[in-house]
């Protein structure tokens, strides 16, 4: 299994619609590095840190499990859609995304408690000019933003 952190702005997505939707596609990632990950790499049953971005402070805000693994982001073909991209096609899709489902909300764990966390050295998120709104994250290091939640993978499988 792989872990996986997703950001998504809370006035854009936040947890609780995902809870409410009870499952959604992540729609709208153009950036190649972060597309690879979702068309390759995410795996149905992984797990991921639901992460809201730009607002004060960020912070993992729950658990959503990947629901469906990488097909064409038909966004891109919508020309009134703003993620749309003219090279993108059914035939040649440019474009993936993935199903995730809500799995646990958690008890916020802010992006600076995770930079005074010595055991997340290393993880992605942490690093100086790291920008990716998708990225892998290490057993280890989901296992420890769990446990800093007061939760445990137990509560999550």
């Amino acid at each position: 299994m792989n872990h996986w952190l997703m950001k998504s702005e809370l006035d854009v997505y936040p947890y609780s619609q995902l809870v409410a939707d009870g499952k959604t596609h992540w729609d709208g990632v153009r950036n190649y590095q972060a597309r690879n990950m979702m068309r390759d790499a995410m795996k149905e049953g992984d797990l991921v840190l639901f992460y809201h971005s730009n607002t004060k402070p960020p912070h993992v805000a729950g658990v959503a499990r990947i629901a469906k693994e990488g097909y064409p982001d038909f966004t891109s073909w919508d020309n009134e859609c703003k993620y749309f991209d003219e090279k993108s096609t059914p035939e040649n899709p440019r474009w993936f995304m993935v199903d995730i489902e809500p799995v646990l909300e958690l008890n916020m764990v802010s992006l600076h408690e995770m930079k005074e966390n010595p055991k997340l050295e290393g993880m992605p998120l942490l690093q100086r000019g790291q920008r990716l709104s998708v990225q892998p994250v290490e057993a280890a290091h989901f296992d420890e933003v769990l446990a800093m939640a007061g939760v445990s993978r137990d509560d999550v499988n």
